[in-house]
């Protein structure tokens, strides 16, 4: 262990989970929220990580065409085992019949429990859009319903589908996040159909249940591929939508009808139905 570490704390004026994405993306370390500020930690040279957010910013102002800036603060500090004190932050989470957690908690009978480690994870369950997903999806999957899930990151959602019983298949653009996926399927001695790297464009049938918790800006662009991967008389969850763009999204579904919207802080998780 090195004597000391380096620290960055970003802080994005706008587009948020954007931001978080990308520096998920370039980063292979844990990446820590706090009141709006993404913590890196690494005992690894972050200048070039810095680099790329500032470049990312000016490049999302352009084609936003709007203002955003990004404050980036770099310290260099002692290094305790932070690690450890990392850890033991991370609490447990009951969302239902579910209880997430870290593999270093020990299980919770009577209850579906899954396993996952936030340092090794693009989704804990502790994001309000997580939370709004496992919950609406105890209410709409059961044995036998053959669910997609787009935009699966750490593929917390696809196993909770499987411990309601689902088949499943899930996929997503980014190769690390597909990655994850397996290992936490493993992890949580889980079984899925297919797993791909790319998006809805390469399912090869319809779903009882299509749910993709990403952001709306994206939803919107891939709403006719997710409109047609739904079943006649299935569901389809989205998620990741901040109070200012719901009334868009909706308006974007309009051929379905909307079964369900459940909010909690400023996001909203909606379901649908495909008439």
């Amino acid at each position: 262990m090195n004597k000391t570490y380096n620290e960055l704390h970003i802080t994005p004026s706008g587009e948020y989970p954007l931001f978080l994405d990308m520096i998920m993306s370039l980063n292979d370390e844990a990446v820590e929220e706090l009141n709006g500020t993404l913590i890196v930690r690494s005992e690894e040279d972050l200048s070039m990580l810095r680099f790329g957010i500032e470049t990312f910013a000016e490049e999302l102002s352009k084609l936003l065409r709007k203002t955003i800036h990004v404050d980036i603060a770099q310290y260099v500090k002692e290094n305790e085992d932070w690690i450890a004190n990392y850890r033991n932050s991370i609490q447990p989470l009951h969302v239902g019949d579910f209880y997430i957690r870290p593999s270093w908690i020990p299980q919770e009978n009577n209850k579906k429990n899954i396993i996952i480690d936030p340092a090794l994870a693009f989704g804990s369950g502790h994001h309000e859009t997580t939370y709004g997903c496992l919950l609406l999806l105890q209410k709409y999957v059961k044995e036998g319903t053959r669910l997609l899930d787009v935009g699966c990151g750490s593929g917390i959602l696809s196993i909770a589908a499987r411990k309601c019983g689902a088949i499943v298949d899930l996929c997503d653009t980014d190769e690390q996040a597909t990655h994850s996926a397996k290992e936490n399927f493993e992890l949580n001695d889980e079984v899925y159909e297919t797993l791909w790297t790319g998006s809805v464009q390469k399912r090869t049938g319809e779903y009882d249940v299509v749910i993709a918790n990403i952001i709306a800006d994206v939803l919107i662009m891939l709403s006719s591929d997710l409109k047609q991967a739904v079943k006649e008389g299935g569901y389809l969850i989205l998620s990741g939508i901040l109070d200012k763009y719901v009334d868009k999204v909706e308006n974007k579904f309009s051929s379905m009808t909307l079964v369900e919207r459940f909010q909690k802080e400023e996001w909203f998780t909606l379901v649908l139905k495909r008439n």
